[in-house]
């Protein structure tokens, strides 16, 4: 069995590849540039080449995807079946498509949640074995410089919208459980802890919240994700502010193993410094 997980050079699949490479599997880490974590066989590839993608696959009998932050519908489009048309010809086993986020039923007119839902649902439709996997929003974004900072929370949503928080660990674990386990073909799986709101979650780390500006966040990411990346991102929080104060409300169906958001924070020196 090799394990191919795209994305490895990012913070999702990098955690995917370490997590399955630790359990002991074969575990080739696609991604741009060819980084990837120790342990994990690098291979560098745009997913725009179907050349290179299919070379990719090469004795892989599972796959990971994690799809980068690009939401040119046309490029995405072309990712998903580069993908499909490799994982096809090589009889892959099992696939497990991380959405990256949580995805509204019906389109929104954001980029970074159409595209998703179209992939998720070309992965489903493909006769692939496949399992889609549904995440809300990941701890680590709490780690951001200015996040948490002199005792204030500040994060781009309303502080009464009920958030369900996953870790990327637990992330990892999710996604090797999808890719391994049995009776989730066919599935879309929902990861998360039950929800809390930002009001919530600062006053568990004894902090008070601020709702940060969705343009100051934005700029923020800017520097880190480049200009469009960022204002795909950003543009997911305006519409959970304006139409989908649900989004991110449901939690795992079973959160026992996820952890909560309050453990996680405990567990980092920055938290507690701040």
């Amino acid at each position: 069995m090799r394990i191919l997980v795209i994305g490895a050079g990012g913070a999702q699949g990098g955690a995917v590849a370490r997590r399955l490479a630790a359990e002991g599997h074969a575990v080739r880490g696609l991604s741009r540039t060819g980084s990837a974590p120790e342990g994990v066989e690098p291979f560098a590839a745009d997913l725009g080449d179907a050349v290179r993608v299919e070379e990719a696959f090469s004795g892989v009998t599972h796959v990971s995807v994690t799809l980068p932050l690009v939401f040119e519908a046309e490029a995405v489009e072309a990712y998903v079946r580069n993908i499909l048309d490799a994982a096809s010809g090589v009889g892959v086993r099992r696939l497990v498509l991380n959405t990256g986020n949580r995805l509204p039923g019906r389109a929104t007119g954001v980029a970074a949640f159409d595209t998703r839902r179209e992939a998720a649902a070309a992965v489903l439709a493909s006769g692939v074995p496949s399992v889609v996997l549904s995440p809300p929003l990941y701890l680590e974004n709490l780690a951001a410089p200015g996040v948490l900072e002199a005792g204030v929370l500040r994060y781009p949503l309303p502080g009464d919208v009920p958030v369900s928080w996953l870790s990327h660990a637990d992330l990892a674990a999710a996604t090797s459980a999808a890719l391994l386990g049995d009776g989730s073909e066919g599935a879309t799986v929902t990861a998360g802890r039950p929800p809390v709101t930002g009001v919530e979650l600062a006053a568990a780390v004894g902090a008070r919240y601020e709702e940060l500006d969705v343009a100051a966040f934005e700029a923020g990411l800017s520097a880190v994700l480049g200009a469009g990346a960022a204002a795909g991102v950003a543009d997911t929080y305006r519409w959970i502010a304006a139409h989908g104060r649900d989004l991110y409300a449901e939690g795992s169906r079973d959160s026992a193993g996820v952890t909560p958001p309050r453990e996680w924070l405990a567990a980092q020196p920055w938290a507690a410094a701040r």
